[in-house]
């Protein structure tokens, strides 16, 4: 049975510090459970501050890691509006990562279109296996937005792919690739990490019983084991009760 929790910290810093120490957990027993990890980042800040304890991090053998996108922005390689750019900073650069499990999305700078970027990169998943993800990171925007799934956007429609290309994001850039919300619902455990009062009434939103992921996306992903809202104080200002904080 899946379960959801908040997990609530006073500051930003102070969240990303808590996340980045249960990513280190979480991979070393997924390693120790079936041999192998597999993580989906997420871009921002927050994303970077997932990944500080992973550099010098013991018991992990990343060799045996493989690093997913949820979602990424159609442009060229070393962009600074990539995410992957983001990770690769905070962590990746440092980290003994084969590049073949560093799983990116293709940019205009290798292939015609998102469209292509999609297919390539929902082949490489099925590749993986089905029900890969073992930990799913995911940034919210203030509307409810993840990944490049946005409030009544027909992106959100799509059945049957692993990744979709987004056209017309209300978020420049406006061409991206995404994972779908089915894709998403293979992962074993689906993160939300969100920080900032700007966000608190989407925080309020996508909890709220009934909540429709059409109006508001985040509401919709679910982990098939957990699924945990990382929130520090400002973004959980509207939310009471029901609150974790070791």
């Amino acid at each position: 049975m899946s379960t959801t929790r908040r997990e609530q910290r006073a500051t930003k810093d102070a969240l990303g510090a808590a996340i980045s120490e249960r990513l280190v957990t979480e991979i070393v027993a997924a390693q120790r459970e079936r041999g192998v990890a597999h993580v989906v980042l997420t871009g921002g800040s927050m994303g970077g501050l997932s990944l500080q304890s992973l550099p010098g991090a013991s018991g992990i053998d990343f060799s045996k890691v493989h690093f997913w996108w949820g979602d990424e922005r159609f442009v060229p390689a070393g962009s600074a509006e990539r995410n992957d750019l983001e990770a690769d900073r905070a962590a990746l650069d440092a980290l003994p990562v084969p590049a073949a499990n560093v799983h990116r999305v293709a940019g205009p700078d290798t292939v015609p279109d998102a469209e292509t970027a999609a297919a390539a990169y929902g082949e490489a998943i099925r590749e993986a296996g089905e029900g890969l993800f073992d930990v799913t990171m995911l940034g919210m925007g203030p509307d409810g937005h993840v990944a490049s799934l946005f409030p009544h956007h027909p992106a959100q429609r799509t059945e049957g792919a692993a990744a979709i290309a987004v056209h017309d994001s209300p978020k420049p850039p406006p061409d991206r690739v995404s994972l779908t919300f089915e894709c998403l619902a293979r992962s074993r455990s689906v993160w939300l990490m969100v920080a900032g009062a700007e966000k608190a009434d989407a925080v309020a939103a996508a909890l709220a019983p009934g909540a429709d992921r059409w109006d508001v996306p985040a509401s919709g992903v679910h982990g098939t084991e957990s699924t945990v809202w990382w929130v520090d104080d400002a973004a959980a200002a509207h939310l009471a009760g029901d609150t974790a904080t070791a």
